[in-house]
């Protein structure tokens, strides 16, 4: 049987296409075709007919393909290419796959330390694992090239290797989830931070519809007060036309009388008559000099003015009693449970059984040693720490005329005498003879206008922002910004005074947002 490199292209090509058959199937009646080829005739006829012979069949044909005609058809392919393909001359690459007659070689694989022609280079074009080997121009003698760049390279037996790079990717195996979990987890905080920038978003919307609301009664307020003062001021000039009016008008009938009498009396013939006449006749009536008598317009220019700068005045007001007021319950919002821990009181501290409250008066606990316990510093830290997100707490230091109170990091120390400043860890605000001092960089003195009550604390981890409110008065006291919060944070309380010899009280409050 003749190979099929020696038959022509017409024993291998398609009935209906005319090409070189692709999946090959028979018909019953023996002909052969491409499957999509024939499935397409069939699918545009009425009956299913052989398109050579014209055989009918009743039922169509269930097609298989023909392994012989398919593989023969395959070997026809790879013959026709081969010959497109140009042989090795002299001092060019030959194709290492080749095998008789050998092929020019188009490129060299740095991998597979070999060299392929056209043909033997498809599945390096083709398969994923190949496509990611290196390949260069054609090079000669690559066999001397690997020795030569692994002459100095150090040897290992390979079963050690194995072992080796198995113990890596067992310690890549662990990593991984701890990764996968990490990465999960800033999807939440993500996540998170978009539901509150939403929430904050409504909030926001609702606080200033509300103060939009506040800022339109006192404009209407405003602009009644300007309108009554006006009218008053109207009616007041009304009011003296009206009375200068009448009193003209009484001048007038009072001298038109004296003017009739007078007018008869000269008119009368008897003597005697006359003279009677005469000493009855009336004075004449007192009258005003009217020259200078003029009634001026009110002006409304000076109105106008006071009345714009009595609004400003007030709205200023609002805008700041709203701000300050929608500020405080945006940050009550995040209230946390806190209790105080004992273990962390320096001596002279006597907290409540319920952890609410810190007592100082004077006298120096007994207390076991803990490494958790402040030692020079009178302080106490809570129970509960806090390293993300966002948390608020109230702490009423009413009567206590010095204190201490802010948050302070895990890793502070609490044996050593040393400044309590963000630089050490502890970020906070003293109070005494009514003057806030901040203990920022550099330190804050704030004034109050007010005795304080009740202090609100507030701290956004991810900001690395610290703010103190004062809840009575409803408003914002000072902020510290840009602080570098790394570790768990424990709220910090000291009511002890600077001498150490005032008794003094602090209670942390649960948070009442209808204050």
């Amino acid at each position: 049987m003749a190979s099929p490199t020696s038959w022509s292209e017409e024993n291998f090509s398609c009935p209906i296409c005319l090409d070189v058959f692709s999946s090959p199937v028979s018909t019953p009646c023996g002909h052969n075709f491409c499957r999509t080829c024939i499935t397409k005739f069939w699918d545009e006829q009425a009956q299913c007919k052989c398109p050579v012979c014209n055989e009918l069949f009743h039922n169509r044909p269930d097609l298989k393909v023909n392994i012989l005609v398919s593989e023969m058809a395959a070997q026809f392919k790879t013959s026709v290419r081969v010959k497109e393909q140009p042989c090795v001359e002299p001092g060019e690459v030959p194709c290492d796959v080749c095998t008789g007659t050998q092929l020019k070689a188009v490129k060299s694989c740095l991998v597979c330390l070999i060299s392929y022609c056209q043909t033997h280079l498809e599945p390096h074009q083709r398969v994923a694992v190949l496509k990611k080997h290196q390949l260069v121009e054609p090079l000669d003698h690559l066999e001397e090239r690997m020795l030569t760049d692994h002459k100095s390279h150090p040897v290992v037996p390979l079963k050690e290797e194995y072992e080796v790079k198995m113990a890596g990717l067992g310690n890549i195996e662990s990593e991984v989830p701890q990764m996968i979990q990490e990465r999960k987890q800033k999807i939440k905080e993500i996540k998170d931070t978009v539901k509150l920038s939403k929430k904050d978003a409504d909030t926001a919307i609702a606080d200033g519809l509300q103060a939009l609301t506040a800022l339109m009664r006192s404009i209407e307020k405003w602009q009644e007060d300007f309108n009554k003062t006006i009218q008053e001021k109207l009616k007041s000039t009304e009011k003296q036309a009206e009375d200068l009016i009448k009193e003209l008008e009484q001048e007038i009938k009072d001298l038109t009388n004296r003017s009739s009498e007078v007018k008869q009396l000269s008119h009368t013939e008897d003597h005697l008559h006359f003279l009677q006449a005469f000493r009855s006749l009336k004075d004449p009536p007192p009258t005003r000099d009217w020259t200078t008598v003029e009634v001026r317009p009110p002006s409304y220019v000076g109105t106008w003015r006071r009345s714009l700068d009595q609004l400003e005045e007030t709205l200023n007001m609002e805008m700041k009693k709203l701000h300050g007021d929608d500020d405080l319950k945006r940050v009550q919002q995040y209230e946390v449970v806190v209790t105080l821990d004992p273990d962390t009181a320096c001596s002279g501290l006597t907290l409540s059984e319920d952890g609410k409250q810190v007592h100082y008066g004077g006298l120096v606990n007994q207390l076991p040693d803990n490494p958790k316990r402040f030692t020079y510093f009178a302080g106490v830290l809570s129970r509960q720490s806090f390293s993300s997100g966002r948390f608020y707490f109230e702490v009423q230091v009413k009567d206590t005329s010095v204190w201490y109170l802010g948050v302070a990091r895990e890793s502070i120390d609490r044996k050593a005498y040393n400044a309590l400043t963000p630089k050490n860890g502890c970020w906070k605000i003293s109070f005494n003879k009514d003057v806030f001092v901040v203990h920022d960089d550099p330190v804050v003195s704030v004034p109050l206008r007010a005795e304080l009550q009740k202090v609100g604390v507030f701290v956004d981890y991810e900001k690395g922002l610290l703010s103190f409110y004062d809840v009575e008065a409803r408003v914002h006291i000072y902020s510290a910004t840009g602080c570098t919060f790394s570790e768990p944070l424990y709220p910090l309380l000291n009511p002890i005074d600077f001498d150490g010899r005032k008794s003094s009280l602090l209670i942390i409050s649960p948070v009442n947002q209808t204050d």
